[in-house]
């Protein structure tokens, strides 16, 4: 016989505890229907983001600047020691060719003693420490043995010295490549951010900059400054780069970074100076208040002085400010100055 029995019904809890779960479901998706679409940033908040980026670009360049011209300085101390290595070697064997001959010269005169056959030996040091022998040795054949001695031990501290080098060549490499990898980053990132912006936009942008630039301009044509001496020689070498190209890494005389484009100034005056700002900031006299500034004097600018251009005169620095940027005057209260250095 068939069971009827009733259906078993649900417990309140239970319903209760569906119901809300339910209302909840409901409500979230609700709140999705309704929630407005992320707010798409500003034209000043990409500014401020790009900004930034460049400056992150900047301080990794100045790094890259540093580890590529550490890499060209161990290059050519390599290339010096393994030039004197091989004139060494050379010497060396002279000196062997001549003990040689001197050998040579005793067995025809009437053989050649036991110990002569050591003077040929690879290892003549060995020879020298046995003392007693040396009373069998002409003074002639002593200097020999001692200057084959110097030698050798003048070319081993040099292949020790150049296999150091190497080591730190291969390290400084590394680091050049991990920074080159960085600024890349920081600059294709800045990129994708102004890819975003509107055409309007970037022409709003393009406008506020040249504005920015004209007057900066005309504060220094109308304050009619000049610089003396070698800076003043450097200023005026820079003022012809202007609408120079910002590239990282880039020293002149087409396109400049910040630091390429003081030591590159300061060079057509006659003057060497540091390659990065950072040691470019440790010449010199420097000067902290910015009322003591000169046309030409360098300046500096961030807590880690990743940043340096020449003074312009009355409050303008002239500057390779940074990538999709050209030489140009700005305004030094536009970044945070640190000081001044006068070469």
């Amino acid at each position: 016989m068939a069971s009827h029995r009733r259906p078993k019904q649900p417990s309140r809890a239970r319903v209760t505890v569906l119901t809300t779960a339910a209302a909840a479901a409901v409500a979230i998706s609700a709140q999705a229907a309704n929630a407005a679409p992320s707010a798409k940033p500003s034209k000043d908040e990409v500014k401020a983001k790009v900004d930034k980026l460049y400056e992150q670009a900047e301080q990794a360049t100045e790094k890259y600047n540093g580890a590529k011209e550490k890499q060209e300085k161990l290059q050519k101390e390599i290339s010096t020691i393994q030039d004197n290595v091989a004139r060494g070697q050379q010497d060396l064997n002279k000196l062997r060719d001549g003990l040689g001959s001197l050998a040579a010269s005793q067995y025809r005169s009437g053989g050649i003693d036991p110990s002569v056959q050591l003077f040929l030996s690879s290892d003549p040091q060995d020879y020298l420490d046995k003392a007693a022998t040396l009373d069998q040795l002409s003074g002639q054949q002593v200097d020999a043995l001692k200057k084959i001695q110097d030698k050798q031990r003048e070319l081993a501290q040099e292949r020790a010295e150049a296999t150091e080098k190497l080591k730190d060549l291969a390290a400084t490499r590394t680091e050049l490549g991990n920074k080159k990898k960085e600024v890349q980053g920081k600059l294709a990132e800045a990129q994708r951010l102004l890819n975003s912006l509107t055409a309007q936009e970037k022409k709003q942008l393009a406008e506020e900059q040249q504005r920015s630039t004209r007057a900066s301009e005309r504060t220094v044509l109308t304050g009619n400054v000049h610089g003396s001496g070698r800076a003043g020689a450097a200023f005026s070498a820079a003022q012809t780069r202007i609408g120079s190209p910002y590239v990282y890494g880039a020293t002149g005389p087409s396109s400049f970074d910040c630091s390429g484009l003081t030591s590159w100034a300061y060079a057509q005056a006659g003057v060497s100076i540091p390659r990065t700002s950072e040691a470019q900031a440790n010449i010199g006299t420097r000067i902290y208040s910015q009322s003591q500034l000169q046309v030409g004097d360098l300046v500096f600018f961030y807590g880690d002085l990743h940043h340096v251009g020449l003074y312009a005169g009355n409050g303008q620095v002239l500057h390779a400010p940074h990538t999709g940027a050209v030489v140009r005057y700005e305004a030094i209260g536009n970044m945070p100055f640190q000081f001044g250095v006068r070469v």
